[in-house]
């Protein structure tokens, strides 16, 4: 009997020992293992999405913002039946049952369903599911991008694709800044799918992304896109552009082009219409490149006050080909050949300069180089160097043809000749952040001397005279100085197409203190060859584009004897 007793008690205590050693074995050495089993069960995290950054104008004004929407997501593990769930739920969400059911069909605890739902529908759906007592869709806090002037400088702003990561314009170029930093939370949920308030875990909160403050004014935005937009309509062409600068600090104030797309629906926008073509767009600039070889060769004191040259009335063989200009001339001065936009006068001075010298100047003047905006995109153009020129490189490179050139370099360069000689990278972004400071911009270079660039603005102010080839261009009660361009287009297929022109007019205004650079370039306008010169097309879209701008900016009216149509008045003495 105490044998009997002795052994039942030693199985008693074996087993007693096994399933202490059990016990022991799962609470202490597998704790962290069970703990993790039992979270991914009961627990979930859930992102919480940072506040994408707005970009403002230099006003103040939004130029993107955020919507707040819904999201609804699904936790696989509280679907009993997706086919249920997915009757009930598609009708609020927009999608078929058979899509929805598929997306159901999941054992993962966070699988989004829908972004960008309304509050209205997305609370409505909560509800219905409430009724049925159905679990598993969940709402979420997010938002959409909104763009509140729809089209209006598209180009610039660019878009939020639908990873939530800008894809193109300033959302691209600044999406480090606009994103933020996501945060989470750690929630648990009862086996109905409820979330515990009381148990809640661990939870990180977003960092909202930065606010982007652009130089663009946007009342002069909504200037220059009216005025391309009408010269558009009535011209027919194939593209147009135009361009507002503050020539003395490089600040883009407008930016506009045709034909545009309206960002808040992106994917309905052909790629033709999305090509910024500010920054992206090479042409041939014809005569507004004289600004150019003029400059260069008063700087090097190959040209002076007294300098005249012998334009050869209008038809000059050198190379085995004609220069030919529009209206046959004698000796001109070198303000003369700018008034008149001489291309054989050009090409005579371009002559006098070596060859090295002349391709220095090209590149000085930003040309063959991207100008650095910070945009998506940009390409540098193409200028050729002198060891690839033939004969004729040099002299049809004095006039704008040879090179290629896109619009922000054009008003980068002209800019050069309105503040006294320096070349300024543009600048968009004047901020990031509330409180921070502007951001500083170095000038790229001192391209010409003061006492240069004063000259060829002083000429360049018979540009606009009764005189000269852009009389369309002036704006009553302000001194402008520009320069008309009027380029044929190139052929894909080498040489150029007959009657088929690019014109342009880049200028700037008042002339003794500049305040507003411009260029509008129009692309091919459905016109006569006699009536598609820059002077004729362009120049009457800048000048309806400087009157209201002057307005806006309620710039004071010179006086009467500062601004003649004949171009004959004073000297500039500092800029």
């Amino acid at each position: 009997m105490g044998r009997r007793i002795g052994l039942v008690c030693g199985f008693l205590v074996l087993i007693f020992t096994f399933f202490a050693w059990r016990l022991i074995y799962l609470q202490v050495a597998q704790h962290d293992y069970f703990s993790l089993k039992a979270a991914e069960k009961h627990e979930t995290q859930i992102p919480i999405q940072a506040k994408r950054g707005r970009i403002l104008d230099r006003n103040g004004e939004e130029l993107a913002v955020n919507i707040p929407v819904q999201t609804v997501y699904a936790d696989g593990t509280h679907i009993h039946d997706p086919a249920a769930v997915a009757a009930v739920a598609a009708p609020f969400l927009e999608m078929s049952v058979e899509e929805l059911t598929e997306k159901l069909t999941t054992k993962r605890e966070y699988v989004v369903i829908h972004k960008g739902v309304s509050e209205e529908n997305a609370r409505a759906m909560i509800r219905a599911m409430e009724d049925h007592k159905l679990h598993g869709l969940y709402l979420q806090e997010g938002s959409v991008r909104s763009y509140p002037n729809g089209e209006m400088l598209c180009d610039v702003l660019g878009y939020v694709g639908p990873n939530g990561h800008g894809a193109d314009g300033i959302e691209k170029t600044c999406d480090a800044s606009l994103m933020g930093q996501d945060g989470f939370r750690r929630i648990e949920h009862d086996r109905k799918g409820l979330e515990i308030v009381v148990y809640r875990g661990q939870e990180q909160l977003p960092e909202n992304g930065s606010d982007i403050r652009l130089s663009i004014d946007m009342g002069l935005q909504a200037i220059a896109e009216h005025e391309v937009d009408e010269a558009y309509k009535m011209n027919h062409p194939a593209s147009a552009t135009a361009i507002l600068a503050d020539p003395n600090t490089g600040e883009i104030l407008a930016l506009a082009s045709r034909p545009n797309y309206d960002p808040n629906k992106f994917n309905k926008a052909k790629p033709e219409d999305m090509r910024n073509r500010a920054i992206s767009d090479i042409y041939e600039p014809g005569s507004v490149f004289k600004v150019v070889v003029t400059s260069a060769a008063y700087n090097e004191g190959i040209v002076d006050d007294k300098t005249r040259i012998f334009c050869e009335n209008g038809h000059f063989s050198y190379g085995g080909k004609v220069i030919k200009d529009h209206h046959g001339s004698g000796d001109l001065s070198i303000p003369e050949i700018l008034m008149k936009s001489s291309n054989i006068g050009a090409a005579k001075i371009s002559l006098r300069m070596k060859d090295q010298m002349f391709y220095d100047y090209v590149r000085k003047y930003g040309f063959g180089t991207r100008t650095g905006i910070p945009l998506p995109g940009e390409i540098p153009g193409q200028v050729i160097p002198p060891h690839r020129w033939d004969m004729l490189t040099k002299t049809r490179m004095a006039f704008g043809q040879s090179i290629s050139v896109t619009p922000i370099q054009m008003v980068m360069a002209m800019s050069a000749i309105a503040n006294g000689g320096k070349l300024l990278k543009p600048k968009l972004v004047l901020s990031k952040g509330e409180g921070s400071a502007e951001l500083e911009e170095a000038p790229v270079a001192q391209v010409v001397k003061r006492e240069s660039a004063n000259y060829v603005a002083n000429a360049l102010e018979k540009v606009v005279s009764t005189q000269g080839t852009a009389p369309l261009a002036r704006i009553e009660g302000y001194r402008v100085a520009g320069k008309t361009g009027t380029a044929q287009k190139i052929s894909p297929h080498g040489g150029y197409l007959p009657g088929r022109y690019i014109v342009s007019f880049a200028g700037f205004f008042p002339v003794n203190h500049p305040k507003i650079m411009g260029i509008v370039i129009v692309d091919d306008a459905k016109l006569g060859e006699s009536a598609n010169y820059g002077g004729s097309v362009a120049g009457p879209v800048f000048s309806k584009i400087g009157g209201k701008v002057a307005r806006y900016l309620d710039m004071e009216p010179e006086p009467t004897d500062a601004v003649t149509q004949s171009g004959e008045k004073t000297t500039i003495s500092a800029r």
